[in-house]
């Protein structure tokens, strides 16, 4: 059988590892051993935040859409419920970029909603939680 050299493919797998571990501080990104451990642990953060990112600009999105309906005196909840049975379908996504980009467009929808709402909800409460 021949014999295999492998010094070239060892080289090029350390010198990835460097590559990717550069920026990290200290030994991190100079000794092959710490920057491979850092550089794992790196790509399973990656991995994790990348699907947090999804919950965190949800999170997001439902902090713009309430804070702007608020505004206009209707809770998210109560929003979110009038858009749905009055039969809009606009996600949370666009909700919130009207809210910011396109206020006047937002209030027709608060509109909508609110008139979509039944006239319980939209009765006025008073400090007792009873309706005035």
């Amino acid at each position: 059988m021949a014999r295999v050299k492998r010094s070239v493919n060892a080289v090029k797998k350390r010198r990835v590892t460097l590559e990717r571990a550069s920026g990290y501080r200290g030994q991190r990104s100079r000794l092959y051993r710490k920057a491979k451990e850092q550089v794992t642990h790196s790509m399973v953060y990656s991995y994790r935040d990348r699907r947090a990112r999804k919950g965190d600009f949800r999170r997001l999105w439902i902090t713009r859409i309430n804070a702007a309906a608020r505004q206009h005196e209707l809770t998210y909840n109560r929003f979110v419920q009038g858009l749905r049975l009055a039969g809009v379908e606009v996600d949370r996504r666009v909700l919130a970029d009207l809210a910011v980009h396109d206020p006047t467009a937002f209030a027709a929808l608060v509109t909508v909603a609110r008139e979509a709402l039944p006239d319980d909800v939209n009765a006025t409460r008073n400090d007792d939680g009873e309706a005035a």
